[in-house]
């Protein structure tokens, strides 16, 4: 009867439940068709339009590309793709923008407002905010080195956001394996999506409030307290202090190739380096037994890992919101609702 209580076993057991939950969830409903045509005769151009914005934008500043593909990540896990990570506060809205996951965390928003002003310029009231944000996020890929992949366009604005829900469903830096998983099978996304997902943190910073429990906590374990790491570490600590302060210090998720999007993120991870507890998680835990094998394996063959990146962003920005279809909008700022 001990083998029942293994932690693996009851790992398995639990994620396996949790798959099995999340399927009932997402059946529920069908989601809403997207097409890759959906705009060939309203705006034939909006692909091109997108495209121009976001190299000029990445051009300028290279970490534009990770801000957009972030703001994207946190509009997909609020009530699916659907632009609600765009709306400010007002008085009749309570935004997602001031959540703990998102306040002085989520930037670009300035990106999305300038292509959205052109595409309103050539095709008005007719390419939704979500359709951008989800197109924009996938040329800011390719534009640091990634891989390309048709997006499925058609999505409406949402007329609301959940303040509640961004608290609760976006998955955080310090989190550990099962809660990090957990929020990813819930909205139908596999292990498989979980770690390739994860490996957006090729690109991109992160803050140093989230960050010093990592780097004061088992860092130094992980990394086997290699010449390189100390001294990676040493950088680290001096960036971020122990007794507070510098909250908003930031360094770069993957410090190798900081502006390229390869696959060096998961050799941090198998050097026991990754930046965040959540990301480090998916190769030193004592629970990780299939993320691990994935870590290895995109770790060792960018290709593979490109091609499940692309397949997952597809599934991700598949993730609609029925309710928008219904009742949403194409807004003219992205900002806010229409009247």
């Amino acid at each position: 009867m001990a083998a029942l209580y293994h932690p693996r076993i009851l790992t398995m057991q639990f994620l396996a439940a949790i798959a099995f939950i999340s399927g009932i969830i997402r059946s529920g409903a069908s989601d809403p068709p997207l097409t890759l045509d959906y705009y060939a005769s309203s705006c034939p151009n909006v692909l091109e339009i997108i495209r121009q914005e976001m190299e000029h934008e990445v051009l300028s500043d290279p970490h534009n590309a990770a801000l957009v593909l972030r703001l994207h990540f946190h509009d997909c896990f609020v009530q699916g793709c659907d632009g609600s990570v765009l709306l400010d506060d007002t008085v009749m809205l309570r935004g997602e923008k001031t959540a703990s996951p998102n306040i002085n965390s989520l930037k670009g928003f300035e990106i999305i407002d300038r292509i959205k002003s052109k595409v309103e310029s050539q095709c008005p009231g007719i390419v939704s905010c979500a359709d951008i944000l989800t197109i924009a996020a996938r040329d800011a890929v390719i534009l640091v080195g990634g891989p390309y992949w048709d997006v499925p366009v058609g999505r409406k604005d949402s007329r609301s956001a959940s303040y509640e829900l961004a608290n609760t469903n976006i998955p955080t830096p310090n989190q550990g394996l099962i809660s990090i998983i957990y929020k990813f099978l819930y909205l139908g996304l596999s292990v498989t999506d979980t770690v390739a997902l994860s490996g957006a943190h090729t690109i991109g910073v992160a803050r140093c409030e989230n960050f010093r429990a990592r780097i004061y906590g088992d860092y130094e374990l992980t990394s086997g307290g290699s010449p390189l790491s100390e001294v990676h570490l040493s950088q680290l600590k001096s960036k971020c202090p122990a007794a507070g302060g510098g909250d908003n210090n930031t360094a770069p998720l993957d410090y190798e190739t900081p502006n390229t999007f390869d696959n060096s993120y998961y050799h941090l991870l198998l050097n026991g380096e990754g930046l965040l507890n959540s990301d480090q998680e998916l190769y030193s835990s004592a629970l990780a037994l299939q993320t691990k094998q994935l870590v290895e394996q995109y770790a060792l063959d960018v290709a593979a890992f490109f091609q499940q990146f692309s397949v997952s962003m597809v599934k991700m920005g598949n993730l609609t919101n029925p309710d928008s279809f219904l009742n949403g909008e194409v807004r003219k700022s992205c900002r806010f609702i229409n009247a």
